[in-house]
């Protein structure tokens, strides 16, 4: 008896490898329903898996001859060796069915076969039932044993996994077609509003600069104001598209050599004005090599303008920003620093992500919709470079990119840090 039992274990374990390879889940679950009826000696086998739709228990595999017709087949929870199961969430033997309420007679009314013992186990995944495995009529009239029900519940177990690993799989197949759905309508959403409003917004910016030429200084205040919040506008829908092009791999770069010392000098010259009025000083060390790489310079002049100015944005009056550039082997390294209100932690990992905003206590009082730092990325990602932030809150931040210095690098580049 007990080498009876080895050998089932053994087939079991056979079983489980089968089941291991397979891929399918209809294939794997039959797998099992035909091992439940050959190792426990029946004539026939199934799983049912609970329906909380119907408050059923649905057939999703069976023996060969009865599969067909059973998987159209629903079993009620009262009135059933299945149902008194999964309700129970423990095992049972029924050695006589004939006599037996439990036992739902429907089926054998409807097949024309007759059931004369069962034993049937809970498939259960996390101490909750998920449904029911069966074995039917035990061969040459013996009865089932505790054995048959220990090689049940084995088989439920691995049921179970089965039925909860494709139930995994169809809520990441389902989530990733909702992504793709909203990616779809916000990649459309973008590209119709980049569209639409470009036109109006140089209309008003054109109208509202020649009417500032015309009417007098009273009326200079209220222009600059439409002209500023137009301008604003017109360069987040430029940001929009910036990204949006990138990311639908339309933007390409212009390879020129740039000098980044003579960029960086640039770029924060055009901004010691703002610095100025609020109250910040403002500065450059490139120390004294051009720092040339092969590049798109207006592309570049744009990421690093949205560093310049996320710094003196984020940096209360009083404070310093500072801009560096240096030479590492075979790069371009540019670093902004301020010691402005920072980032917390929790946010430096996401704050590249195109429209996400750190916490609203931070940075509510500045106006923004987190695009900047999307464009940001792009942009140096576009040269095969890498850009990254390091943060205190409360203390200042560092933002750095590096740049290959020519197209052999950059596609060098591009493989490591895809790694």
């Amino acid at each position: 008896m007990e080498t009876e039992l080895v050998i089932r274990l053994l087939q079991l374990q056979d079983v489980i490898r089968e089941v291991n390879a397979s891929g399918d889940f209809e294939i794997t679950l039959q797998k099992i329903a035909d091992a439940a009826c050959e190792l426990t000696g029946s004539e026939l086998a199934s799983i049912q898996r609970y329906d909380a739709v119907g408050d059923v228990l649905s057939f999703v595999a069976a023996t060969a001859s009865q599969r067909e017709f059973l998987l159209q087949v629903r079993i009620p929870l009262e009135g059933s060796v299945a149902g008194w199961t999964f309700r129970h969430a423990e095992p049972l033997i029924v050695q006589n069915a004939t006599n037996d309420r439990r036992h739902f007679k429907e089926v054998d009314n409807l097949t024309g076969s007759k059931t004369r013992s069962l034993v049937a186990a809970p498939v259960m995944f996390h101490g909750g039932p998920m449904g029911v495995i069966e074995a039917v009529n035990k061969k040459d009239e013996a009865e089932y044993t505790e054995e048959d029900v220990v090689i049940l519940e084995s088989l439920a177990s691995l049921a179970a996994f089965v039925m909860r690993d494709h139930d995994l799989k169809e809520q990441v197949e389902q989530a990733s077609r909702e992504v793709k759905k909203l990616d779809t309508l916000k990649a459309d959403f973008v590209a119709i509003t980049s569209h639409e409003l470009r036109t109006p917004l140089g209309l008003i910016l054109g109208h509202a600069t020649f009417l500032r030429e015309l009417v007098g200084k009273q009326y200079h205040d209220q222009l600059d104001l439409i002209i500023r919040n137009a301008t604003r506008l017109k360069e987040i829908v430029e940001n929009l598209a910036r990204v949006d092009n990138y990311e639908a791999g339309a933007a390409r770069v212009r390879q020129r050599e740039v000098s980044m010392s003579s960029l960086v000098r640039d770029v924060v010259e055009s901004f010691h004005e703002e610095a100025q009025r609020k109250g910040l000083s403002i500065s450059f060390d490139t120390g004294t090599t051009p720092l040339t790489i092969e590049g798109d310079a207006a592309k570049l002049e744009i990421a690093l303008s949205h560093l310049v100015r996320n710094a003196i944005t984020f940096t209360d009056s009083g404070g310093h920003v500072l801009v560096t550039g240096e030479t590492v082997p075979g790069y371009v390294k540019v670093t902004v620093t301020d010691d402005g209100i920072g980032i917390p932690q929790k946010d430096l990992s996401r704050i590249f992500e195109r429209f996400y905003q750190v916490e609203a206590h931070l940075t509510r009082k500045h106006s923004g919709m987190g695009l900047g730092l999307s464009v940001v990325k792009a942009m140096i990602d576009m040269h095969g470079g890498r850009v990254w932030a390091e943060s205190v809150e409360g203390k200042g931040s560092r933002f750095t990119f590096i740049l290959p210095v020519n197209a052999m690098q950059a596609s060098a580049a591009d493989k490591v840090f895809r790694v």
